[in-house]
């Protein structure tokens, strides 16, 4: 062991500490500055870009920002503000525009010289991109130039130069990702426009265009919100049933921070709070959220006492304050202190008492001006808070009376025999007759097998309360081990892949719709974390003398029967449609779904919970005619599918 520990400790020497010049950092270990190189990480390279021209609009100068996926989806986003400068920059020596696409930490945005409020918090947004894209090039018009400069993987290729003259300002930034760093470099032009759509609202009247023109017929989006973050929140809610007529609007300001707050209650059991600082979406909220929810539970329950809606003692939590409220939270500062590059969680906790302020100051006024909405707010709090009482009384009565007290799992679960949660897996499966085959096929050491039986509760539809000693959806959550709603641990989940395995048909798609419902609203950290997956069952078996294959697409049966049918077209080939996951023997089931060397696996991701909410709204909620519309624009992706 002294001979191995001499010899590395005489081998690592000066020779092997790396510098990484310039941009190279970032091309090393890019998911350090934008997440990750997959898709996410992708489309936030337009985001950086976009930022740049938002924060020309929150200092005044910028009203149009337009953002272009042209052919070869190469990214084009300009905007109208004072054009990017070109001037040298005196520590460098350099033209300003070669250090902001050049160097790391570098821009406008230190010390509340160039931008007052920016969301650009570490200033590494240009150079980030430009190291990242096959090509680069920016355009600034500014004092009646044109100037241009180009890059290719961080790399000048054409020096500062004045190209044309111009009677407008602005800064023009195209580029095309870099394949060597990304997974796939094809945007999504929904995922760029439900962003650009939320900063539209997050800045009332700064109009964002957005603009497909890959395909044959050219997508334009024309978006400008006078009312800002309230029309965010009657966006959010447009398929809910409200309580009252209008949203709520507060706003305030101290020193540098301001802060404004949209909300609005609807007849939904569910919450959805939106927080933004610097126009900077904060998924994992912070002190601004934190302001927010203390305060209206505290205003709430001393309105409720004042009113003598609430009798002597009596009291109501946070979150049955919160039951069927949107609300969406953006605050502007010049120092935010956000956690991470990717700026998930506000730090600051100047902004805590700000947002707390606020609440206390004009939501009392609100409530003591609007005594119907105030009495229609608590009568819905108090019902929540009825509905908790009677979900923990059928908690205990449960309790009493299955396993939960003893520590027995379900007879519907076929347990594994690995007790690591991080290496054992949980199908859930519907129908006696599959899981027979799944209990028969799986490797018991890592894989536990749930069956599931019928439709199961729409818990879009039904408060905690009835979906304790519910037969079909309890089993799973004593199965899982982590409790449900607000009494949730994730750490005592006992499997870490949670994979829905349903026929690929439309009862298929109903029970996995159902299931992830129920997921997304009483154990939202499974989606948060990455652990729910839905298997991908094969379509068709095709057959040839003794050989055999399956396929999982239309297109994948027709390459697969050329395949076997080789050089000679007049041989026969057996196609036969799975009609279930029953019909398939265990063998079949583990060699195309179950195992992990061959399966796959779709994992199911919570990219914009915004979004996530209106699908589930839409698709499992009581109003109809949105259901029917989405059905009818959704339609044409269902024509090919033999059901």
């Amino acid at each position: 062991m002294s001979d191995i520990t001499d010899k590395i400790t005489q081998e690592y020497d000066a020779s092997q500490i790396q510098v990484l010049e310039g941009l190279e950092a970032v091309r090393m270990r890019p998911g350090m500055y934008i997440g990750s190189t997959s898709s996410s990480g992708l489309h936030h390279l337009v985001y950086e870009i976009v930022d740049n021209s938002i924060d020309e609009a929150l200092a005044g100068y910028c009203d149009h920002i337009r953002v272009t996926i042209e052919p070869g989806d190469i990214i084009c986003v300009s905007d109208n503000g004072r054009g990017i400068p070109v001037d040298i920059q005196e520590q460098t020596g350099k033209p300003a525009l070669e250090v902001v696409y050049t160097v790391l930490h570098a821009g406008g945005k230190f010390g509340g010289g160039g931008y007052k409020v920016s969301g650009g918090l570490h200033g590494v947004g240009a150079s980030v991109v430009n190291a990242l894209s096959e090509r680069l090039e920016v355009e600034g018009h500014k004092d009646g130039k044109i100037h241009q400069m180009k890059f290719s993987r961080g790399e000048i290729t054409q020096g500062l130069k004045i190209i044309g003259e111009t009677d407008r300002t602005g800064t023009t930034v195209r580029f095309k990702p870099d394949p060597e760093m990304f997974e796939d470099t094809v945007y999504d032009y929904d995922t760029l426009h439900r962003r650009m759509r939320e900063q539209a609202f997050l800045n009332a009247g700064l109009r964002i265009s957005t603009c497909d023109k890959r395909g044959e017929e050219e997508k334009l989006d024309e978006m400008c919100y006078a009312g800002g973050i309230r029309e965010f929140v009657t966006y959010i809610n447009r398929n809910k049933e409200a309580l009252y007529e209008g949203v709520i609007y507060m706003s305030g300001e101290k020193n540098d921070s301001m802060a404004e707050i949209a909300m609005q209650y609807n007849s939904s059991y569910n919450e959805i709070i939106v927080s933004f600082a610097n126009n900077i979406h904060t998924p994992e909220g912070g002190m601004h959220e934190t302001g927010f929810k203390t305060a209206l539970t505290r205003v709430l329950n001393a309105y409720g006492k004042k009113a003598g809606i609430l009798k002597e003692g009596e009291s109501i939590s946070g979150e049955d304050c919160r039951e069927g409220l949107t609300a969406v939270i953006s605050v502007k500062l010049t120092n935010p202190q956000f956690e991470g590059q990717t700026k998930a969680k506000l730090g600051n906790s100047e902004i805590r008492t700000l947002v707390d302020g606020i609440l206390q100051t004009k939501l009392s006024e609100f409530l003591e001006e609007n005594p119907a909405v105030g009495r229609g707010i608590l009568e819905k709090a108090l019902t929540a808070s009825r509905a908790r009482e009677a979900a923990r009384k059928a908690r205990e009565s449960v309790r009493r009376k299955t396993v939960l007290e003893s520590g027995q799992m379900p007879d519907k679960l076929q347990d594994c025999n690995e007790r690591d949660p991080a290496l054992c897996e949980l199908y859930i499966v519907e129908g006696d007759s599959a899981a027979g085959s799944a209990i028969q096929g799986r490797d018991s050491r890592f894989q536990a097998i749930l069956s599931m039986w019928g439709k199961m509760l729409n818990v879009e539809k039904a408060r905690a309360d009835k979906i304790y000693g519910n037969d079909k959806l309890y089993p799973l959550v004593l199965g899982l081990g982590a409790g449900i709603g607000e009494e949730f641990n994730i750490d005592k989940l006992r499997y870490h892949k949670i994979i829905i395995m349903a026929d690929a048909d439309v009862d298929g798609a109903h029970i996995r719709t159902l299931l992830l419902t129920f997921f997304f609203r009483y154990m939202r950290p499974l989606v948060e974390k990455g652990y729910v997956y839905s298997a991908v069952p094969p379509l068709y078996k095709l057959t040839r003398g003794k050989t055999q294959r399956v396929a999982y697409s239309d297109t994948e049966r027709d390459k697969i029967s050329a395949e076997m049918r080789g050089d000679n077209p007049n041989v026969k080939v057996d196609i036969n449609r799975f009609k279930g996951l029953g019909e398939m023997d265990p063998h079949e089931l583990w060699e195309t779904t179950m195992d992990p060397e061959k399966r796959t696996l779709r994992r199911i991701t919570l990219a914009d919970a915004v979004a996530a909410d209106e699908i589930f709204t839409i698709l499992m909620g009581e109003d109809v005619e949105p259901r029917k519309e989405w059905i009818e624009r959704n339609a044409k992706y269902a024509l090919n599918l033999d059901y």
